[in-house]
């Protein structure tokens, strides 16, 4: 079989079930590892996939519609509760933190420490979610909402300028050696202003994400301080991010909080 041949399977199979393992592949082909990984390198230069540590995934489009609600917030993978898990057991008694609308920052609600701090949210979902917590004090950013259940427009630009938080809980469409990106500039406006007014910036990158680039810029991966992915993550991209001065942490299924 022809390289070229083997990598339109290799397409085929990334089309039929949203991701490839390199080891898999191998034993398919009758190949090494090593060959499979130099066919995965040179379809990801081509644009066509992007690498993980232990196979890829497909390209994903620099602009795309955000999820409708019922998937947002549906039923996360191992790998996504795990990170979302390791970030809630960042808070501690008395903090400030802004936690965003996203599926993985739902996800975190769940594993909230039981003492007294506080939380900004431009998510309705999010902000409706804590308000029958008695140690939780709930701050909803005010402005127009969006049919996500997120506000992101100037008000909520003006209203989010008002605070100075502990730590800012960001995700996006994409993390990489470029940094947090997302399909909106609204929403990377929101972003990019919660980060500007907290101490810490803590990423949170499902594999998936990890090496993507969106179409607008939420920050420069050297303003963020720590992100938390999984071991599916490109090795590459993370020791990209940690010459840059980002501390990765890796949080697995069986992972116990910090």
């Amino acid at each position: 079989m022809f390289s070229d041949e083997r990598r339109d399977i290799i397409l085929e199979l990334l089309e039929k079930n949203g991701r490839v393992l390199a080891k898999e592949l191998a034993d398919r082909f009758e190949l090494s590892i090593d060959s499979i990984r130099r066919d995965l390198t040179i379809m990801e230069e081509k644009g066509l996939l992007k690498r993980t540590h232990g196979g890829a995934i497909p390209a994903s489009p620099v602009r795309s519609a955000p999820l409708p609600t019922e998937q947002r917030y549906g039923e996360a993978t191992p790998r996504q509760k795990a990170i979302a898990k390791m970030a809630a057991s960042i808070i501690r008694e008395n903090d400030s933190v802004f936690i965003g609308g996203a599926g993985i920052h739902y996800g975190m609600l769940e594993h909230l420490p039981d003492c007294p701090f506080t939380v900004v949210t431009n998510s309705v979902t999010i902000a409706d979610a804590l308000k029958a917590r008695e140690s939780v004090e709930v701050y909803l950013i005010g402005g127009k909402v969006k049919s996500s259940g997120n506000i992101s427009d100037s008000l909520a630009l003006d209203f989010i300028r008002q605070f100075s938080l502990d730590t800012c809980f960001l995700t996006g469409g994409g993390i990489s050696a470029n940094g947090i990106t997302t399909s909106t500039p609204e929403a990377a406006a929101i972003s990019r202003e919660a980060a500007r007014v907290s101490r810490k910036v803590v990423a949170l990158a499902p594999y998936d994400k990890v090496g993507q680039d969106f179409f607008a810029k939420v920050l420069p991966a050297e303003d963020m301080d720590v992100m938390i992915t999984d071991d599916e993550a490109s090795l590459n991209v993370i020791q990209e991010l940690e010459a840059k001065g980002v501390k990765v942490l890796i949080a697995r299924p069986d992972d116990e909080a910090l």
